[in-house]
């Protein structure tokens, strides 16, 4: 002992010494789990022989001599102890949520202030006066002499997120039930290089991209913001193992009725997979609102997104706001803030109406049968 002692001055006998209490602990906890197994089993068997069914009185103890529990009491006592411990997790789960809504409560009050009171030294949790020609101000002017207005991006980010998300639906429709339902030789293998493709990051394809764009003479176009992004191996694998769990019965029956693959996939398989399929459209629109990188790379102002559009510099045009005190060369950070619950709005309130598709297309996709 004198010995381990005076080892366990150095680094490696601090390491030894861990490692002794780690496997003294550890023998602790086999001993307490072998002895709580014998007393479980010994309690067992006595309360078959007494007829005392186990599973509804497991918190009773057999002892010799001992008198009968009083089942109520504990029952009381079960379940005050079930109400005090939903109270801790809500309380918990609460102000986790009030954390997470905290900075979208700091961008809305924002939004609403004047840019005098934003500027304060003492920030106010509250507008003192709601500046509502902060959203108007934003909608009527472009962020620079030759940027496009608010309505120009909005137009753009719909045109390329309806055609994205219609395009990249049915090309995914298409490929999942053909990798589900129908042979053919390399099914296996076409499908495991899409998987593969999926480990790769896509910012290393946005080089290539950019070279392919150019050489086609695509830039400046909506076809740039489309194309390139319209098949989704990570959609197709989502419906893929969602198509395999209807029943091959449904697809033979069809086939004595004359119904053809594309008729049973159209009157089939889509209505018994509606969840995933808006949850994959839903999820295709919001990546495709949220794009940023690749629409400022290849296109100008005129042809960016609404992402795009709130990165730029919001100034008091015209002096409607503040008669002057701010000029074209300073930026006021209260519009960019009513600028970003602008873009930001939509997606809410898509998400609000909608979360239970998503959950539930999601979900049952990693189930089996």
């Amino acid at each position: 002992m004198l010995r381990l002692l005076a080892i366990s001055s150095s680094a490696a006998g601090w390491i030894l010494a861990a490692l002794v209490c780690v496997i003294i602990a550890e023998l602790v906890v086999v001993l307490r789990l072998y002895k709580r197994y014998r007393y479980e089993k010994s309690t067992r068997i006595a309360a078959d022989a007494v007829h005392i069914d186990w599973s509804q009185t497991q918190y009773v103890r057999l002892e010799q001599g001992a008198s009968e529990l009083d089942v109520e009491k504990e029952l009381k006592r079960q379940k005050v102890v079930g109400i005090v411990k939903n109270v801790f997790v809500y309380i918990f789960l609460t102000a986790c949520a009030l954390l997470a809504f905290l900075p979208f409560y700091w961008m809305i009050i924002s939004s609403l202030k004047t840019e005098d009171e934003y500027r304060e030294a003492v920030p106010t949790f509250f507008p003192r006066q709601f500046q509502w020609g902060n959203y108007k101000a934003i909608m009527n002017q472009s962020t620079s002499a030759n940027s496009p207005t608010f309505w120009r991006i909005l137009l753009n980010t719909l045109v390329v997120g309806f055609m994205s998300t219609t395009i990249g639906v049915i090309i995914t429709v298409l490929t999942a039930y053909a990798l589900a339902r129908m042979n053919f030789k390399g099914k296996n293998i076409l499908f495991a290089i899409m998987l593969a493709t999926m480990m790769i990051p896509g910012e290393m394809f946005t080089l290539s991209n950019y070279l392919t764009v150019s050489k086609l003479q695509m830039r400046q176009t909506y076809t740039v913001l489309i194309l390139p992004f319209l098949v989704s191996v990570y959609y197709i694998y989502l419906l893929r193992n969602n198509f395999m769990q209807i029943p091959n019965s449904l697809y033979q029956a069809a086939k004595v009725d004359g119904l053809s693959d594309m008729g049973y996939l159209i009157k089939v398989m889509v209505p018994l997979t509606a969840p995933t399929l808006i949850s994959i459209t839903l999820l295709k629109f919001i990546g495709t609102w949220n794009s940023y990188i690749w629409p400022r790379l290849v296109n100008e102002q005129q042809w960016q997104m609404i992402t795009n559009w709130v990165t730029g510099s919001f100034v008091d045009r015209g002096n409607v706001l503040y008669g002057g005190r701010y000029g074209d060369s300073d930026p006021l950070i209260t519009l960019k803030m009513a600028a970003v619950c602008m873009v930001s709005l939509p997606l809410f309130i898509l998400f609000i109406f909608c979360r239970k598709y998503i959950m539930r297309g999601v979900s049952k996709s990693g189930t089996k049968g």
